[in-house]
């Protein structure tokens, strides 16, 4: 681990433990690399309020944690007008992810958000589209996936959910939540409006955690989150509730490591001594950033297959990633072919960086 990255985890667990960083320590730390690093992992706000805890004002992470808090009262305001007119309309919904998350941080702007995730009545999906864009957003995708996606500049962006996990997904996550209203309690004062109870809403972040790490990867952010969440709510969590949901989910061993490693990186100024799995699973976080990376995907799949299943696999995918990637293919398995293709052809036109890159990771990770 580099100076930047323990500079970076120092940084983040002073303000979610109320602690003051000390001036001397932050002042020898190189800011420009651990803004950097911060903004890939989306947390320039948290350090931020670090930083000015300590006394020093650096107006790069400065902007940014304004654009942060900005942005997050905006998304709020959008999203009760948009579940205002939910209500109005009988249509149900359950704000999901970073619009619950970010209130249980210490301050605002501590978490930042992306965007706006929402799950609502699937029936009601083209209902929904008009209440959108008659509040001004464009729909970017509709229909093609488990979320819609709506934007309106310029900052501002949806991601509807009309189920929690796709198809394509695991099967236990995908089975586990393809029910998922019997999991959802009603808001107090709200006809339709649904939240999970603390345990669930804790198992469903786990799970969709748990898809993005055993995928492309995930961030910092995510290991900071279990740790506040766990800080805020830990004494009151139901744990025999929510190791069984997660023995259904397959998940809990990574429930377990995540949370025991987010409890001992964050909980104290002083980063503790890792084991050696420890240490692999925090750098694993560390070096994927936010959204992870595709080096992360392919160096995964070579640990399992040679060279040549690799590249077979990735132009045969199966059926159900197939109907993800190309939607006209799920009307029926005859046009499983032309669906090849037209992936083929895509990258081929519109992705050959992707193709160089692919190339590069299979000679660097290939067997």
């Amino acid at each position: 681990m580099n100076e930047t990255q323990k500079s970076l985890i120092y940084l983040l667990s002073c303000p979610v433990n109320g602690i003051t960083p000390d001036k001397a320590r932050v002042q020898a730390m190189d800011l420009e690399k651990l803004y950097e690093l911060a903004k890939s992992h989306s947390v320039q706000g948290a350090v931020c309020i670090a930083l000015e805890r300590a006394g020093i004002r650096n107006e790069k992470f400065y902007q940014a944690y304004k654009k942060a808090v900005r942005k997050n009262i905006f998304l709020d305001a959008e999203r009760t007008a948009i579940t205002a007119d939910l209500e109005k309309q009988g249509i149900w919904y359950m704000p999901l992810k970073g619009s619950v998350l970010k209130d249980i941080y210490p301050e605002n702007g501590m978490r930042q958000m992306a965007d706006n995730d929402v799950l609502f009545d699937a029936d009601k999906q083209y209902q929904v589209k008009d209440i959108m864009v008659a509040h001004g957003y464009t729909a970017e995708s509709v229909g093609k996936s488990n979320h819609d996606v709506y934007i309106k500049p310029p900052v501002l962006n949806f991601e509807l959910h009309t189920a929690l996990f796709g198809e394509y997904n695991s099967e236990p996550l995908y089975k586990y939540y393809s029910g998922v209203k019997r999991l959802m309690q009603k808001n107090e004062g709200s006809d339709y409006g649904y939240h999970f109870s603390d345990e669930d809403f804790y198992v469903y972040i786990t799970a969709h955690e748990w898809k993005h790490y055993n995928g492309s990867g995930t961030g910092i952010r995510s290991l900071l989150d279990c740790y506040v969440y766990c800080k805020v709510k830990g004494d009151d969590l139901d744990r025999d509730y929510i190791t069984k949901q997660c023995r259904q989910l397959e998940i809990t061993d990574f429930e377990q490591k995540r949370r025991q490693l987010a409890v001992k990186v964050f909980s104290s100024e002083n980063l503790p001594e890792l084991d050696e799995e420890e240490n692999d699973m925090l750098m694993y976080y560390l070096t994927s950033g936010t959204y992870g990376t595709f080096e992360n995907i392919v160096r995964k799949k070579l640990k399992t297959q040679n060279k040549l299943s690799f590249w077979i696999h990735s132009i045969f995918i199966s059926r159900r990633e197939m109907a993800n990637s190309v939607p006209f293919t799920a009307k029926s398995p005859l046009l499983y072919p032309v669906g090849v293709i037209w992936r083929c052809a895509r990258v081929v036109f519109r992705k050959q960086y992707k193709i160089k890159q692919t190339v590069r990771l299979v000679r660097k990770y290939g067997k």
